[in-house]
């Protein structure tokens, strides 16, 4: 049996695993209006290709992944292409979806967690239960294996072993070269939990990754032992959706720190050796992935404020807090900016000295949802529609030294 799971978006609620979101009027929060922007600087479209259909209204992890001179997107129906990373040309195509015969119509292969590339493969999972591993240079299939539940999470490579992360908290890793299990750790699933998991990290042989039930696990990559587990987020409130408190974003380890941040939870600085706590900030919860730059961690809140947190102590630096409710992407820094799109498909770019905008652009009407990847000079960015946006900064009109 599937567990139960919501995916909260403006509030939208799934009730079973790959089901497509719906929305009501009662559960929906006002979306912010666009806030009005002075671009400091041109935004250049290098080229668009477009890759299948997307993801359409379901939940997707599915993102661009770049490796040397190629971009490597899909969809969720299983079209999975490689791009060259200056001119957007198709380089080949592969179909991942499942035929039922040679004159019958293929059924999806239910891409969601991923894109990959590490080596000479490419690595994306599907809710049905499928990893597979693509060869980088012509799309061929290396393997496909099947893990334990669905792989909704980006498949992260560490010597020599595959790290996949399921919807029903296990944690299993995969021989790199053949796709066979090599151990599974039950990371524990409360009966209801937002739709997602998270995607592992890794660090000093030890992968590192959040839990549906509130707590981050330390596992030895080699061995599947736990190493240690702390708990972020305690159960509160009166409703379900308030005692959700499931750990859905990358932690990230820098300097022998491991930071985490739970929904409805706390985001946490802990010992990445013995998973003390090092300090705590509480009332800051997310879904969307930590970007650590320096002396700060930037991060995108469930109520889709932009906040940047000093790194030693958790201190709110500042706040930005005109996107409200418009479902924003996990932030990345592009140029020394905060980048972040949105459900109505614009990009917006924010100053990280002082979270004001110096740009917003339109991209594309069916909306941002996946996370934008940096490429070399260029941000690519994926709509929901499947189309593959290729980004440069052309010309600065207020300068940034």
């Amino acid at each position: 049996m599937q567990f139960r799971t919501i995916f909260i978006g403006l509030l939208s609620v799934t009730l079973f695993s790959g089901c497509a979101w719906f929305n009501s009027e009662k559960n929906t929060a006002a979306i912010s209006s666009l806030p009005k922007v002075d671009n400091q600087f041109q935004l250049k479209t290098i080229w668009k290709h477009s890759v299948g259909n997307g993801s359409g209204d379901f939940y997707s992890n599915l993102h661009p992944a770049w490796q040397g001179s190629r971009v490597f997107a899909a969809d969720r129906h299983g079209i999975v292409k490689a791009l060259d990373v200056d001119t957007g040309k198709k380089v080949w195509l592969v179909d991942l979806s499942i035929r039922n015969g040679f004159f019958l119509r293929s059924r999806p292969a239910q891409l969601s967690g991923g894109l990959t590339a590490a080596g000479t493969r490419v690595y994306l999972g599907s809710e049905l239960a499928k990893v597979y591993a693509l060869n980088t240079q012509d799309g061929s299939i290396s393997w496909e294996a099947s893990v334990a539940g669905e792989a909704l999470s980006t498949p992260v490579v560490s010597d020599g072993t595959l790290l996949v992360h399921t919807s029903n908290g296990m944690l299993q890793a995969l021989n790199e070269t053949n796709g066979a299990i090599k151990w599974t750790v039950n990371l524990d699933v409360p009966p209801l939990t937002l739709r997602g998991v998270s995607s592992p990290t890794t660090a000093f042989g030890a992968a590192i990754v959040g839990g549906d039930n509130g707590r981050v696990s330390a596992v030895l990559i080699n061995q599947g032992q736990l190493i240690w587990q702390q708990r972020i987020s305690h159960l509160n409130g009166m409703t379900e959706i308030a005692r959700l408190n499931d750990v859905k974003t990358t932690p990230v380890v820098v300097n022998g720190v491991v930071y985490a941040l739970a929904y409805n939870g706390n985001l946490v600085a802990l010992d990445l050796y013995s998973g003390q706590v090092l300090w705590s900030r509480e009332k800051i919860g997310s879904t969307t992935n930590l970007l650590v730059d320096g002396s700060r961690i930037y991060l995108v809140d469930q109520d889709d404020r932009v906040i940047a947190v000093n790194i030693q102590d958790g201190i709110i630096v500042w706040c930005q807090s005109k996107l409200m409710h418009r479902n924003l992407t996990s932030p990345v820094l592009y140029n020394g900016y905060i980048v972040t799109g949105d459900s109505e498909g614009y990009l917006h770019w924010i100053n990280t000295d002082d979270g004001q905008f110096v740009a917003q652009q339109k991209v594309d009407g069916s909306g941002l949802l996946s996370t934008p990847v940096i490429a070399n000079s260029k941000l690519i960015v994926q709509a929901k529609n499947g189309k593959v946006y290729a980004f440069a900064i052309e010309m600065f009109l207020v300068g940034r030294m």
